[in-house]
């Protein structure tokens, strides 16, 4: 490829005597959001580190893809939790205003509901800020407005203590738990670990569409808001009281950035790399890493040593098929239990002409709740009308699709089944995505008086199960990574390091702290935590700004050296 050395093994050409670098190479497996992410942190710790990525670009499940002009997030597009984005930046030298331009939405979303409506689909705008939240539920319905004041009251505290106590925290043991200030609130979390959020929700507001407004952000956890738990309502404290940021360019400007600040770094990525082994071997107390084996894109094998190791690829992915079954962390048996969480059906369209009436985001809620959820979770068809995210990222940023048209892309929300395909261009996918594709198009256009929506195509792309597991190797074609059910959150979740090989860390959706941008950066600080044997519970203390010139604190790039 263009610029791209010739892969093979790791050289010392570059290393400083007695540093880090020449002492230990690390190798990443996986160029997603969480493998830059923590190869940026190593190698700014003074590790020798590589990137191996099987796709011919980073960003994993940030993924992107342009067609005629347009450019489509294929992945990630709501830029919650900024201020764990910008500390991830500032841990790199730098901040999330210099390497990106980020733009406050308002409307923060819009909401449509065709409940008791014979066309059309009712719309609410809802906007950034606690006071516009509450008036919103005000109007709605009268005292509302007081019991959502209280609501993210608890939702801010609980944001607040999740981020002090447990998402930074490694749990390497259970000491952080007894800290004053999460005994003081013992019962009121206990309570909320163990009650859904939906009953929790519901035993505090009434009207139907504000049960939705607060147990929607599920989804974006993996889950419904039947499984849950209701410390989860925290999400509430993100989107309707701190709002919602984009980054101009989407997130793929996002990926682009982070790339630009490991490489800066001296990090070296080589795409088009596919890890077939990780290679162990004995230690004085058990087994180590000692490479890791893979294969570039045009199936010729290299070995890379390194005696550390980062899977930052897909958990089930990692262990089961690169590391024999008795150095896995967790059994067949385990994994039979474990709960994959939601896939999705995506759609990426290019429409000509304008759709004014449609936000940046916009949630398209099915009356029959309970039932849309029941059918995502058990493995059952989806109904003709379901509930549909639909972004047009074209409201706000002209880059992402030519004068004169749209850009929107559409989840639908899907069960974890792999069987049901994958998705392809302009309708050539399975039968069963293309399907589901058709009648989230047909309810948008319903839904928004748009009739003629389908004729006014230009581009179109969908995505199925199948291409989550083929693209991410995400386990049973999630779309996200694990559920954060009660048993599959916190110090449940999967761990960042296998007991059983020393020298072999992992970050990502599927470990701690959990899915999302922001949770996949804070799983690579955990990783150098481990690493460096930090057992805190907090973010890690930022660096002071760099002040030298420009090019002045650059380390040399690792090289992989050609082996043939």
């Amino acid at each position: 490829m263009s610029g791209m050395r010739r892969p093979g093994f790791f050289s010392d050409r570059n290393k400083k005597p007695g540093s880090k670098q020449s002492q230990q190479h690390c190798v990443v497996i996986g160029g997603g959001i969480s493998g830059l992410a923590t190869a940026g942190l190593l190698a700014r710790d003074g590790y020798s580190v590589s990137v191996l990525e099987q796709q011919e670009q980073v960003g994993g499940r940030a993924g992107r893809w342009e067609r005629d002009g347009f450019t489509f997030d294929t992945g990630p597009s709501w830029y919650l939790m900024p201020e764990v984005i910008d500390h991830w930046f500032k841990m790199m030298g730098t901040s999330a205003a210099a390497e990106l331009s980020l733009v406050r939405l308002d409307p923060a979303y819009k909401l449509w509901s065709a409940a008791g409506r014979q066309s059309g689909a009712e719309s609410t705008v809802v906007r950034t800020g606690r006071a516009e939240a509450v008036d919103l539920f005000e109007t709605q319905q009268q005292g509302s407005g007081v019991q959502l004041a209280k609501y993210l009251d608890s939702a801010q505290l609980a944001y607040t203590l999740a981020k002090k106590h447990f998402l930074y925290d490694p749990f390497v043991t259970l000491k952080g738990l007894a800290a004053p200030e999460l005994m003081r609130h013992a019962p009121r979390l206990a309570q909320l670990l163990t009650l859904s959020l939906h009953r929790f929700v519901a035993g505090r507001f009434t009207h139907p569409l504000q049960q939705k407004i607060l147990g929607y952000p599920a989804v974006f956890l993996g889950t419904s808001p039947y499984r849950a738990p209701s410390i989860y309502h925290l999400m509430s404290h993100l989107d309707l009281q701190d709002g919602v940021l984009y980054p101009q360019g989407g997130f793929a400007a996002v990926v682009d950035a982070m790339e630009r600040v490991v490489r800066k770094a001296g990090v070296h990525i080589v795409t088009g790399a596919t890890a077939t082994a990780i290679v162990t071997g004995p230690a004085e107390s058990g087994t180590r890493c000692e490479a890791v084996a893979w294969r570039d894109h045009v199936g010729v094998a290299h070995r890379a040593a390194a005696r550390l190791v980062v899977g930052a690829a897909d958990l089930h992915h990692i262990e089961s098929d690169l590391l024999p079954e008795n150095l896995r962390t967790r059994s067949a048996k385990k994994w039979a239990k474990a709960d994959p969480g939601i896939s999705a059906v995506l759609v990426c369209l290019g429409v000509s002409g304008e759709l004014p009436l449609l936000a940046h985001h916009n949630l398209l809620f099915t009356e029959d709740w309970q039932d849309n959820f029941a059918r995502i979770v058990d493995g059952q068809a989806l109904a003709d009308t379901t509930s549909i995210y639909v972004c047009r990222p074209s409201a706000t940023d002209s880059t992402v699709a030519p004068e004169g048209t749209e850009n929107l892309f559409m989840l639908i929300p899907a069960p974890a089944l792999p069987q049901w395909g994958k998705g392809g261009y302009d309708g050539g996918g399975s039968i069963h995505v293309e399907k589901v594709a058709d009648a989230a198009i047909a309810q948008l256009a319903r839904w928004t008086n748009t009739p003629d929506l389908a004729d006014r195509i230009v581009v179109r792309r969908s995505f199925g199960p199948a291409d989550f597991q083929e693209n991410v190797n995400a386990w049973q074609g999630s779309a996200l990574g694990l559920a954060h059910t009660f048993k599959q959150s916190a110090f449940l979740r999967p761990g960042n390091s296998n007991s059983k090989v020393h020298g072999l860390f992992y970050a990502g959706s599927s470990v701690r702290p959990g899915i999302g941008v922001p949770l996949c950066m804070i799983s690579a600080e955990l990783v150098l935590k481990a690493v460096r044997g930090d057992h805190s519970s907090g973010p890690l203390p930022e660096p002071e700004p760099e002040t030298n010139a420009a090019g002045a604190n650059e380390s040399e790039p690792t090289e992989l050296a050609s082996s043939l």
